[in-house]
């Protein structure tokens, strides 16, 4: 299982040459001269490419990746700041980026930019490696990872254009030390990625079910094809790329019970969530890329990793009655806390939504120490509660699934793989094309088959809007898409949060994130201009 991380070396190795704020810092004792000489040394380097693009989740950081800070796990801080959720947790990287205090000299920021350009520097140099003499197994070796480097280059890019706009484009192995970058626009760094990606799509393998667990496919690329190209401002295309992955044939939602546990009380969305239960070898037809990232496996994660699992869990172990249960999600740190506006609105879900139901989103909270008085009672949810991160509403999909591992039930526990991209984004994705091009009818129809799974009222072509769209988004994926890319690339970013966040009082600044400032002290031969507001 998950032989795609079992290869002995899965270091990214180290690229020579390059200007200091482009090094991925990322150290190995092989060299790319004597390891991209065969087959096995290309699967080493591209298994690297997938354990960094693995790093988002990954909390504590480390030597491997770019984020070794020592706290929150990247992925959630894409998502406070936002209309989503605040952080109820005292952890100071996740405070300043929940009301938005950040600045050139943040060392998270520093670390997203080493995280998109780790990606591009290295898929740049298997690109540029499996140009030259190679013992390749097959012939067709070479052009299959050249697909899954300019994968990875396209998905460094889509941090970077995302957070910081106009970024320097590299796209080769700098054999020279350079401090001359300039900032590439946005547009062209677009259509470069436009170009990795149909490039991958190509030349990917079609078959899901013919590819080890967690290796990209055709459809992957396909479904993030779509994304860039509606940031790109090609509606026409994204639909094409949407309706090429539903269409396919490969996908499907899941729309009946399944897993382990399917004959437990339950619905089918929960069952999506629950361990074991992210990929097709499970039944899961609805995940199109899967991260690796399950406990105990082989290259999986571990303790330390992934700890999204906990972040969205509120901390009512500290309470009196309570003690730490899987089936109240673990150890929580409520690192994440829903906003009120959503997940407390009566009418923000249709009233037979399952997405809404008890085995989704757990309202109800009862004492579940035996040995308390309170045993058995209920704990009312109190704004006091919620606001100290102890008591709120929680989504399951980000339960532990079972502590007991034989270690300390406080932070052992599973990590879930996880379902980077599904089969209902992408017809949300589906839906914000055909919107974008005036087709409101066609855009109702691609809700509506993700509505009718989860079962909610069809809506019509009158009700869809930017912020219908949006509201559906969360309804669906929240947790799983990074919120503050959704709602740039849709143009709500700073309208939403200032409407929905209290604590997030958005500026126009905030719109992109500061170039750290270490890149502009660095590139001292050409001009460098910091993001407009952030400038020291």
């Amino acid at each position: 299982m998950k032989k795609i991380l079992s290869i002995a070396i899965t270091s990214v190795l180290m690229l020579t040459g390059c200007s200091d704020f482009l090094d991925e810092d990322l150290k190995s004792s092989l060299s790319p001269d004597n390891t991209y000489t065969s087959t096995h040394g290309f699967e080493v380097g591209v298994t690297g490419l997938y354990e960094f693009a693995r790093s988002e989740w990954n909390t504590w950081g480390g030597s491997d990746n770019a984020f070794t800070h020592g706290a929150a796990t990247p992925y959630e801080i894409l998502q406070i700041g936002t209309d989503l959720a605040v952080t109820g947790h005292n952890d100071g990287t996740l405070q300043i980026f929940d009301n938005l205090s950040y600045t050139p000299l943040t060392g998270l920021i520093n670390s997203f930019w080493k995280f998109g350009y780790g990606l591009v520097a290295n898929a740049n140099q298997i690109l540029e490696y499996s140009e030259k003499d190679v013992k390749w197994d097959k012939p067709t070796d070479k052009i299959g990872f050249q697909a899954e480097a300019r994968f990875f280059r396209a998905y460094g890019y889509r941090y970077l254009v995302y957070l910081f706009g106009d970024v320097p484009y590299v796209d080769k192995v700098e054999d020279k030390f350079r401090v001359d970058f300039t900032r590439t626009p946005k547009a062209e760094v677009l259509n470069k990625m436009i170009e990795d990606l149909e490039f991958a799509t190509a030349n990917l393998p079609e078959d899901p079910d013919k590819v080890i667990l967690g290796l990209l496919t055709k459809c992957a690329a396909e479904h993030m094809l779509s994304e860039v190209y509606l940031m790109a401002g090609m509606p026409d295309k994204a639909e094409k790329a949407a309706l090429d992955v539903i269409n396919s044939g490969k996908f499907s939602l899941m729309k009946n019970r399944f897993g382990k546990e399917k004959e437990q009380a339950g619905d089918v969305f929960a069952d999506m969530f629950r361990e074991n239960n992210q990929n097709r070898t499970s039944g899961n037809m609805e995940s199109i890329w899967v991260m690796q990232l399950e406990y105990n496996t082989t290259g999986g994660g571990g303790e330390s990793d992934d700890w999204t699992k906990r972040a969205w869990v509120p901390k009512y172990w500290q309470l009196d009655g309570f003690v730490i249960a899987d089936s109240l999600g673990g150890r929580g740190l409520a690192q994440l806390t829903p906003l009120t506006w959503w997940i407390n609105d009566e009418n923000f879900y249709d009233q037979e939504d399952i997405r809404n139901s008890e085995y989704n989103i757990k309202r109800n909270w009862y004492c579940n120490n035996p040995e308390s008085e309170k045993y058995g009672q209920k704990t009312e949810i109190t704004e006091t509660l919620w606001t100290a991160g102890q008591l709120c509403p929680a989504l399951t999909k980000f339960f532990y699934g079972v502590i007991d591992r034989g270690g300390d039930e406080g932070y052992g526990g599973n990590t879930k793989d996880r379902m980077k991209f599904r089969l209902a984004e992408t017809y949300l994705l589906l839906a914000e094309a055909r919107m974008q091009q005036s087709d409101l009818s066609g855009a109702a129809e691609a809700i509506n088959i993700v509505r009718e799974r989860a079962h909610a009222k069809a809506i019509i072509a009158d009700q869809v809007t930017v912020d219908f769209l949006l509201d559906e988004r969360i309804r669906e994926m929240a947790g799983e898409e990074l919120r503050r890319f959704t709602l740039s690339r849709l143009g709500k970013l700073k309208e939403r949060t200032l409407k929905y966040n209290p604590r997030a009082q958005m500026e126009d600044k905030h719109l992109l994130w500061p170039i750290p400032q270490d890149v502009i002290n660095s590139n001292t031969g050409a001009e460098f201009p910091q993001n407009p507001g952030w400038e020291q």
